[in-house]
């Protein structure tokens, strides 16, 4: 029987929208202070078991983002409850929590430390790290001189290589040119097959989608909408559009 990995049972999450800046730090103080009420998430619930591949589909808006922030821990849900079961690696931001002035090495081993790795887990990875980023000579550099690209591809090495139990992908797979862009989504079937990862593939690609998953979970104005196979959820988005 397998493991729940991802649980969320009648989860919402409100966010308070001021008018201006002024009166959203007058908010935190004064509960007065006037503001609009947007229901980001809307009373969901759905489970997601170990090994399994989820396509999370849906318009700018739809919730996708947030549910994916509360999962990492980013944002936390105004009511209701979420489980996570395992370490998670989120191709979300893949240039986030690196320092500019360390070199792409040491940036290899603060976001090691920042995932919860250990100094000889991140040893044992490094070269593989290096080798997969393509960087080269610039991996000693100062990740400040690195182009977007550099970095979203030293972001990308690092998060699908320190062995994540859960991988959240969310339109990484646009990062590099075409030959490093068909080099990730192998590495993605590899973790995913070969070392029973649990995916939460968000995309706006039905195709891209349907590639690695097998159920699709479609959103709209916060709530779930369809919940099934993969290639029914993609028609049932398409349709939606």
């Amino acid at each position: 029987m397998k493991d729940t990995v991802i649980s969320f049972n009648n989860v919402s999450k409100i966010y308070k929208l001021y008018s201006s800046t002024r009166r959203r730090l007058l908010g935190i103080f004064f509960k007065k202070i006037s503001y609009k009420k947007k229901n980001a998430v809307d009373n969901i619930s759905f489970e997601i078991q170990r090994g399994d591949s989820v396509a999370l589909f849906g318009k700018n808006g739809a919730g996708k983002s947030t549910v994916l922030k509360m999962i990492t821990g980013v944002a936390f849900p105004t009511s209701g409850e979420i489980k996570v079961n395992g370490r998670v690696s989120a191709l979300l931001e893949l240039t986030s929590g690196f320092d500019l002035e360390f070199t792409g090495r040491e940036n290899i081993y603060l976001k090691g430390h920042i995932l919860g790795l250990k100094d000889s887990e991140i040893k044992a990875l490094e070269d593989t790290i290096v080798e997969f980023s393509e960087l080269n000579d610039y991996i000693d550099q100062p990740v400040r001189t690195y182009s977007s690209g550099m970095k979203a591809r030293l972001g990308f090495a690092i998060n699908v290589n320190i062995k994540p139990e859960i991988l959240i992908v969310d339109e990484a797979l646009s990062v590099g040119d075409a030959a490093f862009r068909k080099k990730c989504q192998t590495k993605i079937n590899e973790i995913i097959h070969k070392d029973n990862v649990t995916l939460l593939f968000v995309t706006h690609q039905t195709a891209v989608a349907e590639e690695f998953c097998k159920r699709g979970i479609v959103m709209k104005n916060g709530k779930i909408v369809f919940d099934g196979e993969v290639h029914e959820a993609s028609e049932f988005y398409k349709k939606m559009k």
